[in-house]
């Protein structure tokens, strides 16, 4: 069953059922400093720690008994709460697993079987095992095969060119990759793409076990017999439904056949544990591996490819059915301005438990939701309509919010101002990614929220774990923004922003900002909290989280309270929260990055050309090892960046100009004017689509933020033009110059519209 949340369905009894005289109450008159405080209040974390322990208390995969059950409970609690709260259904593919072998039959160590199921343990009280997936990755291609093993470490692009140089290839043979480096999905897809008839995804403990904690249930990290399940569709092509792209999965879609849907791979994988990856690992011969290459096993690591190597027997069968999703969505009506909604959300699926992930982010959208219930009591109604939204299907796809949204892409492209949305989350310090006209609001909200180990504001906690960073690598910074100037100059000086993060994916915001083109926001704690070592396994229960994740529950409390001040305010501002001078100068720094990219890549070619010429290459190699010369690159046409130069300009003069006239003329608007701005204002962001999208994937429609098409989760922006120039694809960098100029000139001339507004126009 479906519907839509326009008006109509707001005011429908029959979604919203018996509503009390309580919430009649007179209006009573709260400035937002008081408001907030009092929601502050009614944030109970020993009370989230019930719901988190209630919700993840039997396996919650799609499809699951218990899965629809927490839905229909979240439902069940926000009506009672005051909100207008149904389920919507959607119908999507979702394989499951019939049977599965993976067995060494040849080799040291041969005959050896898996164990592809994980084993409660012992002083883990928590754990359920009944109905809980064996070792799965979901959209993986079914097969049976047996093939030689070769080791292709985390299986990322820059490791098969190791193993060319190596003399060793996996065409024909079966990939094992340890987890990291890059998204799960990656390494069956490369795997694939380079001739593997399999692939096997292996946690090796020096990434998430007993080299990096003691291993659960002493400490956090993963246990011997511990594996991550996951999704391995080709999502960086499209996410959702692999069936309906484009459109909501509603039960009378159009849908390709299962074997034309492009994100679906073609060998068969399974994940499994360093328990019984040491045996496979142990039984290849070959080549040594490079030091790159070497884990925390104890054992040489071996590449295989040797005629003595390992082989493996590998068989993978499926349910291939329809299931059935269950979005929940709620919302409270606008008293002013019902046709702007404030769009929040958290899944509620796992791949088994989900204590952490995603639940310890579902019980903050919980707890947000009763607070909002109780000040409803108080009189306190929000201006804009706010709608919260429990996704079903997350893990094996985004495949919730994905058909919801794309089933509601009209009415969401006319009405919503943002999307704001949280995931797993844990102790430690303050993040947040999203659209960086939004930056300055980010910081406003960060610096209002009281860090409950330190007292301090969690903005200024984040900004001391910046500035140590940067002085304990001698000024150089490590990880995401490190070399941004920006980053630099706001870790050592309180007056400015923290520079907020690039959404690549990974989460629920994918069909909002790079699909509809919707400002989009995804907060988040964490960093000392340690939930990695159960990530998607069958230990990421109530104890684990409760014991290493977020004791007391305290920062999924202090998530409900950051999140909730975003939504009111938002919500309640009379004016545009947007500073749009941050945009333009966050994409006139992409630029440079992609010009100092196209340089890099000339630079490239050159020197490689110059080294094959000189037979460098060869004569530093070791004689005594097997030796392939690296394969020309294509050399660097002149790139011609004047459309994107000028196009950044304009834009940074538009929005200079904007930010001007608001902070001068905002507050003596009138009302004509403030309508007449948000209408302007509200679908700013659709300006940077293009519907051309992006080469080879066009779902992806934001010239300005995209999951790398190699990257998985991360981030790449201006990402027509960076992965074209990555990938050496200069005709189509070239054409993306132009497009992403287009959507940025556009998106100028409507900041310039918004401008005459306020100036009286």
């Amino acid at each position: 069953m479906t519907f839509r949340i326009g008006l109509a369905a707001l005011l429908c009894a029959s979604a919203v059922g018996a509503v009390s005289t309580a919430w009649a109450a007179p209006p009573m008159p709260m400035d937002a400093k008081t408001l907030e405080a009092k929601f502050d209040t009614l944030i109970d974390p020993a009370e989230m720690g019930g719901w988190l322990k209630l919700l993840a208390a039997e396996p919650n995969h799609v499809g699951s008994v218990h899965d629809k059950t927490n839905a229909e409970w979240i439902a069940v609690q926000l009506k009672s709460w005051g909100w207008d709260a149904k389920i919507e259904t959607f119908e999507v593919l979702y394989p499951t697993p019939i049977s599965e072998a993976l067995e060494l039959v040849a080799g040291p160590g041969a005959p050896f079987k898996a164990t592809l199921t994980e084993a409660p343990i012992p002083g883990d009280q928590a754990t359920y095992t009944k109905d809980a997936l064996p070792a799965y990755v979901a959209f993986q291609g079914d097969g049976d095969v047996t093939a030689p093993l070769v080791y292709v470490n985390y299986g990322m692009p820059e490791d098969y060119l190791a193993l060319e140089r190596m003399g060793v290839s996996v065409k024909g043979k079966i990939a094992i990759a340890r987890y990291g480096g890059g998204w799960r999905g990656l390494k069956p897809l490369l795997a694939q793409m380079h001739g593997a008839v399999g692939s096997i995804i292996y946690s090796d403990p020096k990434d998430d076990g007993y080299a990096t904690d003691d291993v659960y249930p002493k400490g956090a990290a993963r246990p011997k017999q511990g594996f991550q399940r996951g999704s391995v569709a080709d999502m960086p092509i499209y996410p959702g439904d692999p069936l309906t792209p484009g459109i909501g999965a509603t039960k009378d879609a159009k849908r390709l056949e299962r074997k034309d849907a492009p994100v679906i791979l073609k060998i068969p994988c399974l994940p499994i544990s360093y328990g019984d990856a040491q045996v496979l690992l142990t039984s290849l011969g070959g080549p040594v591996a490079p030091a790159n290459f070497r884990g925390s096993l104890p054992i040489t690591y071996h590449v295989g490819g040797s005629p003595a190597g390992g082989q493996v027997h590998l068989a993978v069968k499926s349910d291939w059915s329809m299931k059935t999703l269950y979005d929940v969505v709620a919302t409270l009506k606008g008293s002013e301005a019902p046709n702007d909604w404030i769009v929040r959300g958290n899944h509620h699926d796992g791949w088994v438990m989900g204590a952490s992930d995603p639940l310890s982010g579902q019980t903050a959208l919980l707890a947000e939701a009763k607070a909002f219930g109780a000040l409803l009591k108080t009189g306190w109604k929000p201006k804009r309509t706010i709608v919260y939204t429990s996704w079903d299907g997350e893990e094996p796809g985004l495949l919730g919010s994905t058909e919801w949204a794309e089933t509601h892409a009209d009415e969401l492209k006319a009405k919503a101002i943002v999307y704001i949305n949280t995931d797993g989350n844990g102790r430690g310090f303050f993040r947040a990614e999203g659209s960086h006209a939004f930056q300055h609001f980010i910081n406003e909200v960060s610096a209002d929220v009281k860090d409950p180990q330190t007292g301090v504001s969690v903005r200024d906690r984040a900004r001391a774990r910046l500035a140590v960073t940067f002085a304990e690598a001698g000024g150089g910074g490590s990880g995401r923004g490190s070399a941004d100037p920006a980053t630099r100059a706001a870790a050592k000086d309180p007056s400015k922003d923290l520079p907020i993060g690039a959404l690549g994916s990974g989460s629920d915001y994918s069909a909002f900002l790079q699909h509809l083109g919707l400002p989009s926001i995804d907060f988040g704690y964490g960093g000392e909290g340690e939930s990695g070592g159960v990530y998607h396994s069958l230990y990421d229960d109530y104890q684990h989280h409760s014991t290493f994740v977020d004791p007391g529950f305290v920062y999924d409390a202090t998530l409900a309270k950051t999140v909730g001040r975003a939504v009111m305010r938002l919500a309640d501002a009379d004016l545009p929260v947007q500073r749009y001078g941050d945009f333009a100068d966050t994409v006139a720094g992409y630029l440079e990055e992609v010009k100092s990219l196209a340089d890099t890549k000339r630079d490239e070619a050159r020197t490689q050309a110059k080294l094959i010429g000189t037979n460098a290459y060869a004569l530093a190699a070791d004689p005594t090892k097997p030796y392939v010369a690296p394969t020309p690159l294509v050399a660097s046409p002149p790139m011609n960046f004047s459309a994107l130069e000028t196009a950044v300009a304009k834009l940074k003069t538009s929005a200079a100009a904007f930010d001007a006239a608001l902070a001068a003329k905002g507050a003596v608007l009138n009302k004509a004017q403030k309508v007449k701005l948000d209408g302007v204002v509200r679908p700013l962001d659709q300006m940077l689509l293009r519907p051309e999208g992006l080469p080879g994937r066009p779902w992806y429609m934001n010239m300005v933020y995209a999951p790398g098409r190699f990257t998985g989760y991360g981030a790449k922006t201006l990402p027509g033009v960076r992965e074209a120039l990555e990938e050496r694809r200069f005709d189509d960098a070239q054409k993306y110059v132009g497009l992403t100029g287009q959507a940025l000139d556009a998106y100028a001339v409507e900041l310039d519209k918004a401008t005459a507004i306020i100036n009286g126009g």
